[in-house]
């Protein structure tokens, strides 16, 4: 079971525009951050994507995705969903819409924002055909369990995905651990979690938050993403626990 991460960096991603890239140093190529997203892959060749983030398009293209066998969304903010048309040439030459799953609440907000991806328009096709996460247990053969975190005033949803024997955990955009949590991820061999900055944030992980969560859900390998221009990866690499990575465009790891 393989981890790709597409992005990671924060919803401004590095270097913010204006070429800011504040503490990050820019001769550094993995400090450039596009937003957040991964996909997972299963030894057969099935692939999920989770979120559909504004550098969608590019990151297919740099990592020459062009078959996808479902979309999973943690939330509708626009650095997660607004590249959800670049979906539209992953619909090409299908028998059908690919299929797409979210919390309930989710769903209603991405249908209302984006009716034309899931209803089809003036003769094109449903790109996707979007689900709550309520009773689904399996999909392409991946093993699929979910939790809701709390994101400042709302939530976001974790994600286990497990295949071949191997699990891996997706958790961005939370500022709060929970037990829930905890269990989901509970000796999960990759977890992928958000850690925006080294100072406390209303909304998001920081780096101490990271590692605890890593730490109390016993996770094998944990990988830090969502991180913002303060994150140099060199200074970051160099502070953290060995079995704890930090996550940039292009990481490949393999649970």
């Amino acid at each position: 079971m393989k981890l790709l991460v597409l992005g990671s960096g924060t919803s401004t991603g590095v270097p913010r525009i204006g070429n800011d890239w504040g503490d990050c140093d820019p001769n550094e190529p993995k400090n450039r951050r596009s937003r957040v997203s991964i996909i997972v892959e299963s030894n057969e060749g099935k692939r999920i994507l989770v979120d559909t983030s504004t550098d969608l398009r590019q990151q297919l293209l740099t990592n020459n995705i062009d078959k996808l066998d479902g979309v999973f969304w943690t939330h509708d903010h626009a650095d997660h969903c607004h590249g959800i048309d670049d979906l539209r040439p992953m619909r090409y030459g299908r028998g059908g819409p690919i299929a797409g799953f979210a919390s309930t609440e989710c769903c209603r907000r991405l249908r209302n924002r984006f009716g034309y991806v899931f209803s089809g328009q003036y003769g094109y096709h449903t790109i996707v055909e979007l689900s709550s996460l309520d009773t689904l247990r399996i999909h392409a053969g991946f093993g699929v369990e979910s939790v809701e975190m709390p994101h400042g005033p709302i939530t976001t949803t974790a994600y286990r995905f497990e295949a071949d024997g191997k699990s891996i955990g997706y958790a961005t955009d939370f500022s709060e651990i929970t037990n829930d949590m905890i269990d989901l991820f509970d000796g999960v061999d990759i977890l992928v979690t958000d850690c925006l900055r080294r100072e406390p944030h209303p909304t998001h992980a920081h780096l101490g938050m990271a590692l605890e969560f890593a730490e109390r859900c016993d996770a094998r390998r944990a990988v830090l993403s969502h991180l913002d221009k303060s994150m140099d990866y060199a200074t970051l690499s160099a502070e953290v626990p060995d079995n704890v990575l930090v996550g940039y465009d292009g990481m490949e790891l393999v649970a």
